[in-house]
């Protein structure tokens, strides 16, 4: 026999039986035998879909002074030594498992019912109804002082959820429309894959609220991530995410990946909490272990905007491409749109006296105008971006503040600085690129140029490793925590 917060499991020879509680959870209600009996038609039905030679279908059994029959679930028992919560627990290699499982799951997201009912789930404001319901029951849960989750846990979730989602809504709204939101499976965990020599049997979808089964493919694909990661295994979850996005086609940002699992953890951690009052040994401890695997997450998906400034010569743009090249974000260079606006190849020499030619005031405000237009699309679509420009202007510096504060990103300004003479000899021998400034353009710059106090000073005149790593400190104080830091498919190894 095995127990969840919804049913007890009992196992017999070949067989599974599956007996739903008698408990109002909120969610669910199944305090009836007639809602319990629909309980076990509806999870049969739906179940069908991933494993249908496993859900056998509704049986029932009667004690001797019952007068109604209580129903069952039955289904064709799995091997427990095959569980992919097993596998990964003794270190055996399941990648081919894994690849299997997204391949599976993405199949099933291509033919998915689908429409307005669905795709209203989908939305940002729907994710962030689900996340409020989420910290008003374990804030009730927790009330009373016991089965806490740590301090201020709970409180910096909020502010962390609800800055990702106040600037995304162009982000969903666009997932919308790519099809992304599906009826899925809705409860991806390990322990209910099981690895079989014909292939995977992936069962127990979420069955007692279709709205919450209502979701984009990559939350359904997160859960198990979550799960993986959880069982000590974030490699599996990289690696499964990848092939999940891979074999759907989906260009989602690293942002909602992690934005997703951070939910999907939370969801565990409420569940972990609610068998902690039930008096479930260990289930505090694991709600507490989720949440901060909620925050790490959070954190990571917390959209940037980042500002790399200093005089020509300074190591701004080296230290901007190692910068964003680290953090997997968007790189956006002024000297790269400046020619792009002009119609000139990026590497084609356009040398001017200072504030002449293409390095008019005018040029300058259209060329920062550009620059902040597209890093407004990136962000609001969750996309990080690093902008690589000089921001000697403390009214462009503003008007990147104010990007951020529209679109809910965090801004983090760093100016390059360098002493004259590493200066002086770096743009004597730099060879032809983007950049047009020479040693007397730097000197009048620097004459001009207005203090930049909000701005995080990184000397650059030593190893670029060293100039990357204080960039690092600035842009995520937090560190990292050890989360796997999500990839698009293509930048993953197979």
């Amino acid at each position: 026999m095995c127990e969840t917060h919804t049913a007890i499991v009992f196992f017999a020879g070949d067989r599974a039986y599956k007996a739903k509680k008698p408990v109002d959870l909120g969610f669910l209600d199944h305090t009836t035998v007639e809602a319990r009996r629909a309980g076990c038609e509806r999870e049969i039905d739906l179940n069908r879909r991933f494993a249908p030679d496993v859900y056998l279908g509704v049986g029932e059994f009667r004690g001797p002074d019952a007068t109604t029959p209580e129903p069952l679930v039955v289904m064709r028992r799995m091997p427990a030594e095959r569980r992919l919560s097993r596998l990964v627990g003794q270190g055996a290699a399941v990648d081919d498992v894994l690849r299997a499982v997204a391949r599976q799951l993405a199949a099933w997201h291509a033919v998915a019912p689908r429409g307005r009912h669905v795709d209203e789930q989908g939305t940002r404001d729907a994710l962030s109804s689900r996340w409020e319901a989420g910290f008003t029951q374990v804030r009730a849960l927790t009330a009373d002082g016991e089965h806490g989750l740590g301090p201020g846990a709970v409180p910096e979730a909020e502010r962390l959820v609800r800055r990702y989602l106040a600037g995304r809504k162009r982000l969903f709204d666009a997932r919308i429309e790519q099809g992304r939101v599906v009826d899925g499976h809705g409860d991806l965990l390990a322990e209910d894959v099981f690895c079989l020599d014909d292939g995977p049997r992936v069962l127990d979808c979420l069955e007692f609220d279709d709205h919450l089964r209502y979701l984009d493919g990559l939350d359904d694909a997160a859960f198990l991530a979550m799960d993986l990661e959880q069982l000590g295994a974030p490699e599996a979850a990289t690696f499964f995410l990848g092939r999940y996005c891979e074999y759907s086609g989906d260009p989602a940002p690293p942002s909602l990946w992690h934005h997703y699992v951070a939910y999907r953890a939370f969801v565990r951690a409420k569940v972990s909490v609610i068998q902690a009052c039930q008096g479930a040994v260990g289930a505090e401890t694991a709600a507490r272990r989720l949440v901060a695997t909620t925050l790490r997450h959070l954190r990571v998906s917390a959209v940037g905007l980042t500002l790399v400034g200093g005089l020509p010569g300074s190591g701004k743009s080296t230290l901007s491409g190692a910068l964003a090249d680290r953090l997997g974000v968007t790189l956006l260079s002024s000297d790269r749109v400046r020619k792009e606006l002009a119609g000139i190849p990026a590497e084609q020499p356009a040398a001017a006296r200072y504030r002449e030619g293409l390095y008019t005031p005018e040029w300058t405000a259209r060329t920062y105008a550009t620059l902040l237009d597209r890093a407004a699309v990136l962000l609001s679509c969750g996309e990080s971006v690093v902008l690589d420009a000089t921001w000697s202007d403390p009214a462009q510096r503003a008007a990147a503040l104010r990007l951020a504060e529209r679109t809910s990103a965090d801004l983090v300004a760093l100016h390059c600085h360098v002493p004259g003479d590493v200066s002086a000899a770096r743009l004597a021998t730099r060879v032809a690129g983007p950049s047009d400034a020479g040693p007397d353009i730097a000197t009048a710059m620097a004459a001009a140029e207005r203090p930049w106090p909000e701005a995080v000073a990184v000397d650059t005149s030593g190893p670029l490793e060293s100039a990357v790593a204080r960039a690092l400190t600035a842009v995520r104080p937090w560190g990292t925590g050890g989360t796997p830091v999500f990839r698009r498919p293509y930048m993953e190894p197979d």
